[in-house]
């Protein structure tokens, strides 16, 4: 079996990395913090004290990071990045939500070192992650992908293949942002609903009866209105996805105005304190 390196082993990323030592994989693992690594160490993976040192030996490398600098960090860093340590045979992927423009720079740094790099961001969160049924958007080569796809399926209930690198970025956005609409008119309407005669778990719950209102979302509007705001997906995150795709916009001529909304009431949520909260913490905004 291939052997793989982890790197980011945050709420996503552990439970990525595990998937993978279930399916047997050899995994190489680092983290920032290495006493998170415990669990997985007993499951039988190799802690580095690198990134670069993690992927030494690795056929494919894989980073779940927060952002674009962490992400630089520890794949560009001069004395412990990992692209100074990729085999030319190595496949790279980028799971973190990063901005295009961070991908195709790594892309550019992977391929000095002879080696490929796909971007495969990932759609669900901790329960899909521990349930191995993330949907993976991937930009990249054909041939790239079809060297991984049995790892990536280790991980994952769908694995879509994009377009070409960075790709897969720009519909990670994409697909942030149509969710982050939905949140905002939700935490909208519930205030609105509320202020109008409803309690809110049975506004919660009317909304939900309606086609329009796709599952997901009806599960926000009633974990909105019965206050459940324990971290998933954070507001400070979602806040953070949005920049990069407003950016992105920006830099395309593209005009996303409902973005600007949403990305405006995630900002007001964070000036509450609430940035660490649940994206669903947002209805404090407008209860």
């Amino acid at each position: 079996m291939q052997t793989i390196a982890f790197l980011g082993l945050g709420a996503m990323g552990s439970r990525m990395a595990t998937q993978l030592l279930k399916a047997g994989y050899p995994v190489t693992v680092w983290n920032r913090d290495p006493a998170k690594a415990g669990p997985l160490l007993q499951h039988g993976a190799t802690l580095a004290a690198s990134p670069r040192e993690a992927v030494q030996h690795a056929a494919v490398v894989i980073s779940m990071l927060t952002d674009d600098s962490a992400a630089r960090g520890v794949w560009l860093d001069a004395h412990t990045g990992a692209v100074g340590g990729l085999l030319p045979s190595a496949v790279a992927i980028e799971c973190s939500t990063v901005s295009p423009v961070w991908v195709r720079q790594l892309s550019e740094a992977v391929q000095s070192r002879s080696a490929q790099l796909l971007d495969a961001p990932v759609v669900g969160s901790r329960p899909q992650a521990d349930a191995a049924q993330l949907v993976l958007m991937v930009g990249g080569t054909g041939d790239a992908l079809e060297q991984v796809r049995p790892v990536l399926a280790t991980m994952a209930a769908k694995v879509l293949h994009v377009g070409a690198v960075g790709q897969g970025a720009v519909l990670k956005l994409a697909v942030n942002a149509l969710f982050a609409a939905q949140l905002h008119s939700v935490a909208e309407l519930l205030g609105f609903l509320t202020r109008n005669g409803y309690a809110p778990d049975h506004a919660a719950h009317l909304l939900g009866e309606f086609p329009i209102v796709a599952a997901p979302i009806a599960g926000a509007a009633n974990m909105m209105a019965t206050g459940k705001t324990a971290p998933l997906f954070t507001i400070d995150l979602m806040e953070k996805d949005l920049g990069y795709l407003l950016d992105t916009a920006r830099a395309s001529g593209a005009e996303l105005p409902s973005a600007d909304k949403a990305r405006a009431a995630f900002q007001r949520a964070q000036q509450r304190g609430l940035g660490g909260t649940n994206v669903t913490g947002l209805a404090a905004v407008f209860a």
